[in-house]
């Protein structure tokens, strides 16, 4: 009994149903469905094996050769562009004017003839005319030049920054201001300057007004605070002439509140003021959705609604600190202090003294508090500045740090990185680097600064002539930082020339010298080099 049971179990096929032995017809008939069945679904495998690589092959064959991989733009580490017998204004632009993601450089020139053989003259213009023209950011070429009735007063270009119709730059030049498309060179729009405002203050631009989706334009006489809106779209006059009062405004700056109001500030002689952009409207028969600010208006005085937001005689420079959303507070500058007031409520948040400040402050991340540190330029006599760095909440020096004045230095500047703090540069000569026989102008150097390498700066060598103006930015969203320069040698020498010339940020790394204050911590010449080379930039 036991052996039959295990033979059972151990060879089931053996036996039937019942316990017995199947049938040779039995076995040959279940047999022969099993393998019929295996065949199919080996068929069927088959099928989906191969139906599987070729829609893998398809796809790579799709992104191989149908679908164009996207193009790195190539660039050049460093150009630069000489325009001989040329004059040049204190004027920069950085717009991607080619459409290819990469920011480009426009400027203004005064010249008989440009680079694409345009001649004033072929324009009926008169020699010298003013042109303005666009540089490709990767290598310097012109991208496209435009030819404009001389003198020259002020551009401004993104007056529709923030909008789907960013069409470009204004300029405002003779008696006629024009509209260029910053892709094409285009004239978008050209209109006389209007009455009573041909010495007008650079343009403002405000919400839309005339419900064409376009920025309107704000344009406000120098002498008394006569104020024209011109539609952004044709640069026709939209509603009518606004005379506010007789005092002589030196600067505009519109402002957005926490509550979205929109209020027009006025800089003069005696302070900052402003005017909500509702009233202006109002008074210019202008229908449009604009609110009050009611804590704004409670400070309002009589007869023209003006709200005094701070007064000082000495007033000097009136900028915006961005916070993180809409909101921004308002950095203002006089002969002896540094004063940042709320933008919400008009409260002064902090004050800095100072002995008179040289140039007009800039803004970085020093900290990683996510709020703007203040770069501040103070003259502290014989021919000396100190550059400071002010901690955006408190007001508070962060960093210091005692240079020569150099003649005709730029404002400092910052690239943010990506481990939330900035890449400081700013111009100077440290007093230990001075040499008496070499005269001061042409001894100046620049200086950048990590501040994770608080006690360090790497110093680079920059001897050129005239500096109009100077930026670093990054070319590339999130990538690519350097500075731009534009130079000029004066228009009163025979020899006079304009050079606008880009180099790349890291590209002054290695030929830089590391300057240490105060020890510099113990990290060598070379580690510190590492560090400024492996950066990486941000736009945020």
């Amino acid at each position: 009994m036991e052996s039959t049971d295990h033979s059972a179990e151990a060879d089931p096929l053996k036996s039937g149903e019942d316990g017995t032995a199947p049938s040779p017809g039995m076995l040959k008939k279940k047999s022969c469905r099993e393998s019929l069945g295996l065949a199919k679904l080996s068929h069927w495998r088959t099928a989906i094996f191969f139906l599987s690589l070729f829609l893998c092959l398809t796809i790579v064959f799709a992104f191989s050769f149908v679908i164009p991989c996207p193009v790195r733009p190539q660039y050049l580490s460093t150009w630069n562009r000489t325009f001989p017998q040329a004059d040049t204004y204190d004027f920069l632009a950085i717009e991607d004017a080619s459409r290819d993601k990469v920011m480009d450089v426009i400027f203004v020139l005064k010249d008989k003839e440009g680079s694409q053989n345009n001649t004033c003259d072929s324009a009926d213009l008169p020699t010298p005319c003013v042109f303005v023209v666009a540089l490709a950011g990767t290598d310097g070429q012109t991208l496209w030049e435009r030819r404009l009735a001389p003198e020259y007063h002020w551009a401004q270009c993104s007056i529709d920054e923030g909008t789907d119709k960013d069409w470009g730059c204004l300029l405002s030049h003779s008696d006629q201001l024009t509209a260029i498309d910053k892709y094409t060179g285009e004239v978008k729009w050209k209109q006389p300057q209007p009455p009573g405002l041909s010495k007008s203050l650079p343009a403002l631009s405000v919400p839309d007004l005339d419900g064409d989706k376009v920025h309107e334009v704000a344009l406000v006489a120098r002498d008394t605070t006569q104020l024209v809106f011109l539609s952004g779209k044709t640069g026709f006059q939209v509603g009518s002439e606004v005379v506010l009062d007789s005092a002589e405004t030196t600067g505009l700056l519109l402002h957005t509140t926490a509550k979205n109001s929109h209020y027009v500030l006025f800089r003069r002689d005696t302070g900052l003021y402003g005017l909500a952009l509702q009233k202006i409207a109002a008074k210019a028969g202008v229908e449009a959705s604009l609110s009050e600010d009611k804590h704004w208006e409670s400070k309002a005085s009589a007869p023209f609604g003006l709200v005094p937001v701070y007064k000082s005689d000495s007033l000097r420079h009136v900028l915006k600190l961005v916070k993180k959303g809409d909101l921004s507070d308002l950095l203002l500058v006089t002969t002896d202090e540094v004063v940042l007031i709320s933008g919400k409520d008009l409260q002064t948040l902090w004050r800095f003294n100072t002995s008179g400040v040289i140039s007009e402050p800039s803004f970085g991340h020093f900290n990683k508090d996510g709020l703007l540190d203040v770069v501040v330029e103070e003259d502290i006599g014989n021919a000396t500045k100190r550059v400071v760095i002010l901690d955006g909440k408190s007001g508070g020096v962060l960093w210091e740090v005692s240079l020569l004045a150099s003649t005709n230095s730029p404002k400092p500047a910052s690239v943010h990185t990506i481990n939330s703090i900035s890449v400081f540069m700013f111009w100077g000569l440290m007093p230990s680097e001075a040499n008496s026989s070499v005269p001061l102008a042409e001894d100046r150097r620049s200086y950048m600064l990590y501040p994770h390498f608080a006690k360090v700066l790497l110093e680079s060598t920059n001897v050129v002539d005239h500096i109009v103006t100077f930026k670093a930015t990054l070319l590339e969203r999130g990538r690519h930082a350097c500075y731009i320069l534009l130079t000029n040698t004066g228009s009163e020498r025979s020899d006079s020339a304009v050079v606008i010339s880009k180099r790349k940020l890291k590209q002054d790394v290695p030929t830089s010298r590391v300057l240490r204050m105060g020890g510099g911590g113990g990290e060598t010449n070379d580690d510190i080099k590492e560090v400024f080379n492996r950066l990486r930039f941000s736009d945020d």
